[in-house]
C-alpha cells in the first residue's frame, strides 16, 4: 500500500476538480489534471489553424481550467505560481501515465455509469497499491466499485470535499465493505496532517453526512417560511448567528452556494428515500420556478436576493416568492430577538430564542426541532457516532455548535417535553439514553454518548485546546487583555483575550512580563490564540480618544511600550514563536514580526494596514519589514538598499494584505525559514514544537547591528513616487503626507546614503512620525470612520 503521497491525477477539471488539484498545488503535491478531448474547434483555434488533434486543442478543457485558477475569486491557489505543479492532459492520450500517481482522485460528471465507465479504465492503467478515490457529492460508493478487481477495490473509497477545497474545513471519508482498514486509516491522517482537512467518516449512504442533514435543514426552514408566511429576510435574520449558524443564514447560503447546485444535492436524496423524508427533499415550487428562470444566486446575479444600483447607492432586495418580484429586505423584529443579542453565550441566545413565545421563537423552534430529530433518527445510518455528525455540521456549514450539541444546548429532557407536547416521535435510542440516566449528548467537549456509555473522542494528538489548558489550571498569570498558559513541554502560550484580540496597554504588558516569565522558567513562548483572528491591530479606540484630549504624553508612552516590548520579543534570550492566522492586520502583524520564528497558518491573511486610518505603523514594523527584506536577499548579494526601501514603501503605503501565508512570504512579513501549517488546528502544536526545537538546538538571539539605510536622496526618491501619483489623482492630499512620514522613516532621515543607523533611531522616528499623524484630524476622522464603518475612508 502507498504511505504517502507523492503525486495525484485528477480526473475532471471542473470546478471541483481543478479546486483540489489547486489545493494539492498549495500544500506541495503536484497532479497531473485531465479531461475529456473536446469535440469541435472554437473560433479562436480555427483562426490559429489548429486541428483537433493538436495537443493545446486536446488539452483545452484542463488547461483553461488551470488559467481561470489565477482569476477566481476566492482564490483557489494560495499563490499564483502554484500553479506551476498542476501538469494538463486529456483522457484519451494520457491515462497511461495513470501508473505514475500515488492518489487518483475522480470528479467527472454525476451519473453513475459515467464513472464506472470511467473506473474501468482506471483499474487497466493504475499501479498496484495506488489509492483511487471520487469526489461524488451522493451516488453510492459501492455501486462505482462493482465489476473492479479487488485490489483497486482495496484501494478505493470516497473523498467528498466541499467547495471551495481550500477554503471549507470538511473532508467525508466513505469506505466501502472492501476498502482496506489501512487505506481508511492512512487517508484519514492524510486529510488531517497534509490536506489540512477536518475528517469525518461516513456510510454509503445518499449525500452521506454534511449534504443530507444540512440539505434537510434548509428545507424544512423554508417549508416553515412558506406554511408561516415568513419573508426570505426575516428567516436569514434569526436563522444565522442568532442560533449558531453563519452570517450567510439560509437564503444568503443557498445564493453563494447555487439554487442549481443545492437542487442537484436534494434531489439525489429524493430518489433514493420514500415517505416524507421523500416530500421534504422535494423544493417548493417557487425554486424550481426560480432555477427556470436562471435565478440561481451570486453565479446570476440574482437569486433569493438582488443587489439594485440606484443614485443612492445600492440597495440589498429580497425575493416576494408568492410574486417572485423583488422588494425591500426586512428583517423580523420580535422582543426575543433583542433579548437573545443580550444573552451571554452561544446556549443561552439559542435557548432564548427557542423557547421564546412570539413570532421569532415560533420560527426558530419549528426550524430546529424537525432538525435535530432528523439528526438522530438518521444518525446510525450516516455516521458512527454523533460527533461525526456535529463535526461534519461545524466543519462544512460554519454551523458553531452541530445538532447534538444544539441539542443539549436547548436543554435535552426540556426540549424532548416540548416536543411530545407536540406529538412528536422521539427516536428510540434517544428514549433509551434518557431512561438510562444520561440527560446531555456530552459529558465534556470531548466526551460523547456512544452506545449506553460516554466515550472519549479520537482527536488527532496535533490538535491542543487553549481553553482546554485553562481549565485544567495551567494559567500562569493574566489580565484583562491576556493570558500566560503554561502548554506542558515547559512552554508557555501568550494568548490574548482584549476585544476582537486588539493589543491595547494590557497586552503590551502581558508580553512584557511574559518574556520575562519565560526566560526564568520556560524553555520557549508561543504567541496564539483561538478567537476569530489572531489580531486586527491596535486598540483603535483607545487612540482616537487619546488623541482627540490631545493626551499626547499618554500615546507617546504607549507607543513607547509597544516599542519596548517588541524588543524585548526580538532580543528573549528563550525563543519566541509567533503563530498567526487569519487576519493578522497592523499591530498583530508587528507582534509577530520580531519573533525567532513565525509559524503561521496556511490561512493567514497578513499585512501593516495603518495607511487605511491615516497612520503608519508604530509598533516597529516599519523597521522589521525592512529588515526582512534585506535578510532575505541571497548571502554574498550586492544590495540595493534603495530597491528594498522602495518595496517596503508600496506594501506599507498601499496597506498590501496577504490572501495565504505563502502570499505573506512574498511581501517579506514570512521569511523563507519561517514555516506554515495547513491544518489550522495543528497551529499550536507545530509552533510548539518550533520552539522547542529552537531551545534544543542551543537557541541565540539576534546581534544589535546598526541598520543600513538610504537616506536623504532615498527619501526624496520614495517622495517623487508618491508625488507622481498625487499629480496623476490616483491618491490624496492626506495620503501623499503619509506617503511623506512614511518615506522619512524608511529613509532613516537626513542622513547621507547608504548610512548605518541605530535601531533606537529608527524607532523614534517612527514613534515622531506616528504622533505627527494622529494628531491630524483628517487622520482622526479615518479613525472615526474605519470605528463606525468598518470600513476605510479616502478624504
Amino acid at each position: 500500500m502507498i504511505n504517502r503521497i507523492g503525486k495525484a491525477v485528477v480526473l475532471g477539471s471542473g470546478i471541483m476538480g481543478s479546486g483540489i488539484a489547486a489545493h494539492l498545488a498549495n500544500i506541495g503535491i503536484p497532479s497531473l489534471l485531465l479531461d475529456i478531448v473536446p469535440h469541435e474547434l472554437t473560433d479562436r483555434e480555427k483562426q490559429k489553424g489548429l486541428t483537433l488533434e493538436d495537443k493545446a486543442v486536446r488539452n483545452r478543457l484542463a488547461s483553461e481550467a488551470v488559467a481561470k485558477l489565477k482569476k477566481q475569486n476566492p482564490a483557489p491557489l494560495a499563490k499564483n505560481d502554484n500553479a506551476d505543479l498542476i501538469e494538463v492532459g486529456n483522457m484519451e492520450d494520457d491515462m497511461h501515465r495513470l501508473a505514475e500517481a500515488d492518489w487518483i482522485i475522480e470528479v467527472v460528471v454525476e451519473r453513475l455509469d459515467i464513472k464506472q465507465m470511467v473506473f474501468a479504465q482506471v483499474d487497466q492503467h493504475r499501479k498496484p497499491g495506488s489509492i483511487v478515490s471520487s469526489n461524488t457529492s451522493g451516488i453510492s460508493i459501492e455501486a462505482m466499485a462493482d465489476g473492479r478487481s479487488e485490489d483497486f477495490r482495496n484501494h478505493f473509497l470516497g473523498t467528498h470535499f466541499f467547495n471551495p477545497p481550500r477554503y471549507l474545513k470538511l473532508l467525508e471519508i466513505i469506505p466501502t465493505n472492501d476498502t482496506s482498514p489501512e487505506v481508511t486509516a492512512f487517508m484519514r491522517r492524510f486529510g488531517e496532517d497534509v490536506l489540512g482537512k477536518g475528517v469525518v467518516e461516513a456510510k454509503d449512504t445518499p449525500n452521506f453526512i454534511g449534504n443530507r442533514i444540512g440539505t434537510y435543514g434548509l428545507l424544512v426552514t423554508v417549508k416553515e417560511m412558506i406554511e408561516r408566511g415568513f419573508s426570505i429576510g426575516e428567516v436569514d435574520s434569526v436563522t444565522g448567528p442568532a442560533i449558531g449558524r453563519p452570517k450567510s443564514a439560509t437564503f444568503r447560503t443557498l445564493d453563494v452556494v447555487g439554487l442549481d447546485t443545492f437542487m442537484h444535492v436534494a434531489s439525489n436524496v429524493y430518489d433514493q428515500v420514500e415517505g416524507t423524508e421523500k416530500e421534504i427533499f422535494d423544493p417548493p415550487a417557487f425554486m424550481k420556478k426560480m432555477a427556470e428562470n436562471n435565478m440561481l444566486g451570486s453565479k446570476t446575479g440574482q437569486g433569493f436576493y438582488y443587489k439594485k444600483k440606484g443614485e443612492n447607492g445600492s440597495e440589498i432586495l429580497e425575493l416576494d416568492y408568492s410574486a417572485m418580484e423583488y422588494v425591500p429586505s426586512k428583517k423580523l423584529k420580535a422582543p426575543s430577538v433583542e433579548q437573545s443579542k443580550q444573552a451571554k453565550g452561544k446556549a443561552a441566545k439559542i435557548k432564548t430564542l427557542a423557547y421564546a413565545d412570539d413570532r421569532a421563537g415560533e420560527l426558530v423552534w419549528n426550524v430546529l426541532k424537525p432538525t435535530l430529530l432528523y439528526a438522530a433518527e438518521k444518525c446510525s445510518e450516516v455516521a458512527d457516532n454523533i460527533r461525526d455528525i456535529d463535526q461534519a455540521m461545524k466543519w462544512g456549514f460554519g454551523w458553531e455548535l452541530g445538532p447534538f450539541e444544539t441539542w443539549d444546548a436547548l436543554g435535552l429532557e426540556k426540549s424532548i417535553e416540548k416536543m411530545k407536547e407536540e406529538g412528536e416521535a422521539i427516536p428510540q435510542w434517544v428514549e433509551d439514553m434518557l431512561a438510562g440516566g444520561f440527560t446531555s449528548f456530552y459529558r465534556t467537549r470531548d466526551e460523547f454518548y456512544h452506545h449506553g456509555e460516554y466515550v472519549k473522542a479520537d482527536i488527532n494528538e496535533k490538535v491542543i485546546n487553549i481553553k482546554t489548558l485553562k481549565e485544567d489550571d495551567n494559567v500562569i498569570m493574566k489580565n484583562n487583555g491576556a493570558s500566560l498558559i503554561d502548554a506542558g513541554d515547559d512552554i508557555a502560550v501568550l494568548e490574548f483575550t482584549s476585544p476582537n484580540n486588539s493589543i491595547g496597554l494590557d497586552v503590551l504588558q502581558m508580553i512584557g512580563k511574559s518574556v520575562d516569565e519565560v526566560e526564568a522558567n520556560y524553555k520557549g513562548l508561543v504567541i496564539n490564540n483561538q478567537g476569530k483572528n489572531f489580531c486586527v491591530g491596535a486598540n483603535l479606540m483607545m487612540i482616537l480618544m487619546e488623541a482627540q484630549d490631545m493626551n499626547f504624553p499618554e500615546l507617546d508612552l504607549v507607543i513607547r511600550q509597544f516599542q519596548n516590548n517588541m524588543a524585548k520579543v526580538r532580543y528573549s534570550a528563550k525563543p519566541v514563536v509567533a503563530a498567526p492566522f487569519s487576519m493578522t492586520l497592523g499591530g498583530g502583524a508587528e507582534a509577530c514580526m520580531p519573533a525567532a520564528k513565525i509559524q503561521a497558518s496556511m490561512e493567514t491573511y497578513m499585512g501593516l494596514v495603518e495607511a487605511g486610518v491615516g497612520l503608519i505603523p508604530g509598533g516597529g514594523g516599519n523597521k522589521e519589514l525592512y529588515l526582512r527584506q534585506i535578510q532575505r536577499l541571497p548571502d554574498g548579494a550586492k544590495i540595493d538598499y534603495q530597491a528594498v526601501a522602495n518595496q517596503v514603501f508600496e506594501t506599507i503605503a498601499m496597506a498590501k494584505v496577504s490572501k495565504s501565508a505563502q502570499e505573506a512570504e512574498e511581501l517579506g512579513f514570512i521569511r523563507p525559514q519561517d514555516s506554515i501549517s495547513i491544518n489550522g488546528d495543528h497551529l499550536l502544536h507545530d509552533a510548539k514544537q518550533e520552539a522547542l526545537h529552537l531551545f534544543e538546538s542551543g537557541y541565540q538571539p539576534p546581534k544589535r547591528e546598526k541598520i543600513p539605510v538610504v537616506g536623504e536622496n532615498g527619501y526624496a526618491t520614495m517622495l517623487l513616487g508618491a508625488k507622481s501619483m498625487k499629480f496623476s489623482n490616483y491618491i490624496t492630499d492626506h495620503d501623499l503626507k503619509i506617503a511623506d512620514k512614511l518615506a522619512f522613516v524608511l529613509a532613516g532621515g537626513r542622513v547621507p546614503k547608504n548610512s548605518r543607523v541605530d535601531e533606537q533611531y529608527l524607532l523614534d522616528l517612527e514613534r515622531e512620525a506616528f504622533l505627527s499623524l494622529v494628531g491630524e484630524q483628517k487622520t482622526q476622522q479615518r479613525m472615526q470612520h474605519m470605528l463606525s464603518k468598518g470600513k476605510p475612508l479616502r478624504n
